[in-house]
């Protein structure tokens, strides 16, 4: 698999190479290029869909495909080993991904490269509400689901029982599942709270809210100072009233940023045309002197800001917030034209 991924970038590099001089005919010779989203129930995976046909329409040698994946650990893993050009990622996954700590300890992802953080994402905690659970320090002693194995979900869930006091032997079973699965179990009421780090509204609690009694669990003033004491990456966020059906007052919690990272091997020039298409209209076509960059084609942004409520936090201002692993020499270019970065 790896020595495929390999020939997979050689040949984009030299695509590339050869379209800047051959014209327009070596444009039709597209190439693959994965990025691994998370479950069909959450973000990602919408986001990355409308992101990859962005890509698409606006890069003539890219075959862009979003692939449902196992999210955040998951995909940084992916990266290491080149099975993926690039990924959706928590921030603090990314980092610690980079620093080769916390799930990563011993196995750093040396190769994993930034090119734009894209929205906030949200720790919801469902309950039901039969579980009586009405407080975070009530989930003690219930039957926890803290997202899938080796998903960014579950280290916010480990992270937030560690700031609690609390570990996986304080529950009355643990299963772990997608943002899809975790509804579903909670709809049967064969578990009583999950954790789910998305953007909101996520469509799997949006459906589970029209179906079943359920409850937003806040994070109190005392939690939430002392995870951002311990995890700096997490900042206070507020989901207002009525985002869910039955949710009719804010909750408090925290949040991260999501974020799109590359394989490092990956060619400057791709890198640069894909942080290109993400921020600018125009289609991009790669011949020497070119100037075919119809105004009307939207940037990548504009897409999915246009696709999901999420989208619309996708902004050139924000792209560099909580960037804590090396931007890819591509993207750190386009930054710098645009004297973002020196």
């Amino acid at each position: 698999m790896r020595k495929k991924r390999h020939v997979v970038l050689a040949i984009v590099a030299a695509v590339v190479l050869a379209v800047a001089f051959a014209g327009p005919s070596i444009a039709a010779k597209r190439q693959f290029f994965a990025i691994a989203t998370g479950g069909t129930g959450g973000t990602y995976y919408p986001l990355g869909g409308v992101l990859a046909q962005a890509l698409n329409d606006k890069i003539p040698y890219i075959i862009a495909t979003a692939q449902a994946a196992n999210a955040s650990v998951a995909n940084c893993n992916l990266i290491r080993e080149h099975e993926v050009e690039s990924a959706f990622v928590q921030n603090n996954v990314a980092y610690a991904a980079y620093a080769g700590t916390s799930q990563f300890e011993g196995k750093p992802v040396t190769n994993i490269t930034g090119i734009a953080s894209l929205y906030p994402e949200t720790i919801q905690i469902v309950a039901t509400v039969s579980s009586g659970i009405k407080t975070i320090k009530d989930i003690k002693g219930k039957r926890l689901i803290p997202g899938d194995r080796g998903s960014g979900t579950e280290v916010d869930c480990l992270n937030v029982l560690t700031a609690l006091g609390l570990t996986y032997q304080d529950f009355d079973g643990v299963d772990w599942l997608s943002f899809s699965g975790a509804a579903q179990r909670l709809k049967d009421k064969q578990g009583d709270v999950a954790f789910i780090t998305a953007g909101w509204p996520t469509s799997a609690i949006t459906e589970l809210t029209t179906t079943s009694d359920v409850v937003l669990v806040p994070l109190d003033d005392e939690t939430i100072a002392k995870l951002i004491k311990m995890y700096p990456f997490y900042s206070k966020i507020v989901i207002p009233a009525n985002t869910y059906k039955g949710a009719d007052k804010d909750v408090a919690t925290i949040t991260t940023m999501a974020q799109w990272v590359v394989d490092a091997q990956v060619p400057t020039q791709v890198v640069y045309d894909l942080t290109k298409a993400l921020w600018e209209k125009g289609t991009f076509v790669l011949r020497k002197g070119s100037g075919n960059t119809p105004a009307e084609a939207p940037s990548g942004a504009e897409i999915m800001a246009a696709a999901h409520s999420k989208g619309k936090d996708v902004t050139l201002q924000t792209a560099l917030n909580g960037m804590a692993i090396p931007l890819h020499p591509g993207a750190a270019q386009f930054y710098r034209e645009k004297g973002m970065i020196k």
